[in-house]
């Protein structure tokens, strides 16, 4: 009887459960979008429960589609938003607050008054990230100072934390009733209270920020056996991998030695370069991290460029300016016009992340003159995309001194043929999609097919990778300087906007 492996996708905007067989291909998908929250500007939250109940639903949905049962599944991975911060009553189950979403920007004012004391990376050596809005850390610290009672039931271990996966799990494994409060290593490593080289909460930045133990979970690798589903249609199903969104596409990119790259183009824009077993510290405004921890190998690391906004621009054109129906309408649209028009968009909607790392930046559409229409501002929205992960490839060559002689994409947006040829011009390397796109999900399937043996090793990852398109630089050189050279004109009138 053919076995499959399952994957929930919790992502930004919707929730999807997938099904996949050995060779990697998509059995069936289900997908749930959830509802984005903003209660102030910079504030980004999302009902937890709804998402508990949109990924139930999918399960359900996906199994029905693929006439599939529980019985069917050797095992079942998750990966999720990252940093997206749950904070619930251990007995009822119930979240005390929305979630509080990766991009917020509530926690600015804690991150201006650690810096005071050491400057923006003093955590950067035992944790990899620049103190910023981005990480959970200072997320449960404001939820625990602004929950009334919140702070005083953390330290009882009344009540749980955790990202998403975290939050997953417990419910999928009997809540309540003695659900696993459990994370990974790449989610623990999002955090900023895990120490990257010893894989453990770090009892210096606990004191810091304030943050009781008591309310963290057990931090675990990213590919074994945590405990048996208790939750319908799922029942009896081991929970076998968790990985990051996007830890979960480079082991789905099979991105599995030290220099390969990929880049997810989803709500943000994420590169990841694998470093292997060696933390290799940024100086241009990366982030160092865990790629992946397989049972009880040695962890394998990654430099990545975290760009918050590229998706989600799209999505702001539709709900915000209503410029266009869908968001794959934007191609159509930006193919209206033969270039930008001199037009440019900067989406620091949350800020800038890498490289800049610049909280007090603020969107700006630079350029604009009466020549421009609606068709120059999708174009100049998609490129945006482009420019910043120009950025970002440009900093991880600096810190990692390898060349880049292609770049793996994947994500939503590379269907988008346009925005994949303008980032092979401006990148001025080939860019690659592969055959399956939904590597963020495989990524996590992968990991639990691993832990079971569905899968034999990695070497089975690496032959099921296959290339759809490849797309070719065509750009002059002096074109792509002139162009980049205004982008970053462009960047220079969005720093500083909020005081």
């Amino acid at each position: 009887m053919t076995k499959y492996v399952g994957s929930i996708d919790q992502g930004t905007t919707s929730s999807r459960f997938i099904i996949f067989d050995r060779k990697g291909t998509v059995i069936a998908v289900d997908q749930k979008e959830h509802e984005q929250i903003f209660p102030k500007p910079g504030w980004v939250e999302h009902n937890a429960i709804e998402i508990w109940r949109n990924t139930m639903s999918v399960v359900a949905g996906a199994l029905k589609k693929a006439k599939l049962s529980a019985s069917d599944l050797v095992s079942i991975g998750i990966t999720n938003q990252r940093e997206t911060s749950v904070l619930w009553d251990k007995k009822t189950g119930a979240p005390l607050h929305n979630a509080v979403v990766w991009m917020d920007t509530r926690t600015d004012q804690l991150v201006a008054r650690y810096e005071k004391d050491g400057g923006k990376d003093r955590l950067r050596e035992k944790t990899g990230l620049p103190l910023a809005t981005y990480f959970s850390g200072l997320k449960l610290h404001w939820l625990l100072d602004n929950v009334p009672g919140a702070r005083a039931k953390a330290e009882a271990g009344e009540v749980l934390f955790g990202n998403i996966d975290t939050w997953l799990v417990w419910n999928l494994t009997g809540g309540a009733d003695g659900g696993i409060h459990i994370t990974d290593v790449t989610n623990a490593s999002r955090t900023q209270l895990m120490n990257l080289k010893t894989l453990e909460w770090d009892d210096e930045i606990l004191k810091l920020f304030n943050i009781p133990r008591a309310c963290l979970p057990t931090i675990r690798s990213s590919s074994e056996v945590y405990g048996e589903i208790k939750a319908a249609p799922l029942q009896g199903v081991p929970v076998a991998g968790i990985l990051g969104d996007q830890q979960a596409a480079l082991f789905g990119q099979a991105c599995l030695n030290p220099g390969e790259a990929k880049n997810t183009y989803g709500t943000g824009c994420f590169m990841l370069m694998n470093t292997g077993e060696k933390l290799v510290p940024s100086t241009f405004g990366l982030l160092t991290t865990v790629g992946y921890k397989l049972g009880d190998k040695k962890a394998v690391y990654a430099l990545e460029g975290s760009i918050a906004i590229t998706g989600a621009l799209v999505q702001w054109l539709r709900d915000n300016l209503g410029i266009i129906q869908t968001s794959p309408d934007v191609e159509a649209l930006a193919r209206t016009v033969e270039d930008n028009g001199d037009v440019y968009f900067v989406p620091a909607f949350s800020g800038l992340y890498a490289p800049h790392w610049k909280d007090s930046a603020r969107g700006v559409i630079a350029g604009l003159t009466r020549f421009a229409n609606k068709g120059h501002i999708a174009r100049a929205a998609l490129e945006a995309s482009a420019y910043q992960v120009r950025e970002v490839l440009d900093a991880m060559v600096k810190d990692s001194k390898v060349e880049i002689k292609e770049l793996r994409t994947d994500g939503g947006m590379t269907v988008n043929e346009l925005l994949m040829q303008f980032q092979s011009d401006i990148l001025d390397v080939p860019v690659v999609r592969p055959k399956v796109i939904e590597t963020t999900a495989l990524g996590a399937a992968y990991a639990a097919g691993l832990a079971v043996g569905y899968w034999k090793s990695t070497n089975d990852i690496v032959e099921n990778w296959g290339v759809d398109k490849r797309w070719h630089p065509a750009m002059s050189k002096a074109e792509r300087t002139k162009l980049f050279t205004a982008w970053n004109k462009a960047v220079t009138r969005s720093l500083d906007w909020v005081d």
